[in-house]
């Protein structure tokens, strides 16, 4: 097992200060260039984060994957390497762990969504799950969000932060840079995006390919 690695404050910052410019610019080439390399390199996470869509609609999954990004957005920044590839048995594992921990905390349903977390997962992690409460904390109270939206969101985010974490320190490691995917299928353009939000290929995340 590696090291731990936790993300710096700093990272944190400078990852928020380029999501927030290019929301401000609108530029949508960028965005979609930044969506492009998430499916690229890490299509089970995108799709474990849009699975909300399913039961709760595309607010809510287009929410859910959001908020998935800046995570990953946060591991990858100053690094040299590539992430390693999230495979589905390092969301399903990470899932069990966030479960049992979160669990663990008495009163958990009564507490205001924001501070809905595992204090285990905190530590391993403490300046993504401080921006991270502090993001779901303002579009709440600010209306961005509602408290239900933001309820059924956050345990996906934290799953994919334990994700990335876990892989990063090797405790469960992912696909490691360069690996080839060979069942990961070539996507058309005229076929349903792998995202899952409905729309083909070629009108979603293909559309700057």
């Amino acid at each position: 097992m590696m090291d731990a690695v936790v993300i710096s404050p700093e990272d944190v910052e400078r990852t928020i200060v380029s999501f927030t410019r290019l929301d401000q610019r609108g530029d949508k080439k960028a965005m979609n260039k930044l969506a492009q390399r998430l499916q690229r390199e890490q299509p089970n996470l995108l799709q474990y984060a849009a699975q909300v869509r399913t039961e709760h609609g595309d607010q809510v999954g287009e929410a859910s994957v959001f908020y998935a990004t800046l995570v990953w957005a946060m591991f990858d920044r100053g690094r040299e390497a590539t992430l390693p590839r999230l495979t589905q048995d390092n969301l399903k594992d990470a899932e069990t762990a966030v479960t049992e921990a979160l669990s663990a905390v008495d009163g958990l349903a009564d507490r205001q969504v924001h501070d809905r977390v595992a204090p285990p997962m905190v530590e391993r992690q403490p300046h993504v799950y401080g921006k991270l409460r502090e993001l779901i904390e303002e579009d709440v109270r600010e209306a961005a969000m509602t408290a239900e939206t933001a309820a059924v969101i956050f345990k996906p985010v934290q799953v994919v932060v334990e994700a990335l974490d876990a892989a990063l320190e090797g405790r469960r490691p992912g696909e490691r840079q360069g690996t080839i995917v060979h069942e990961e299928p070539k996507v058309g353009r005229n076929d349903p995006c792998p995202c899952g939000s409905g729309k083909k290929y070629k009108k979603c995340h293909g559309a700057a390919a």
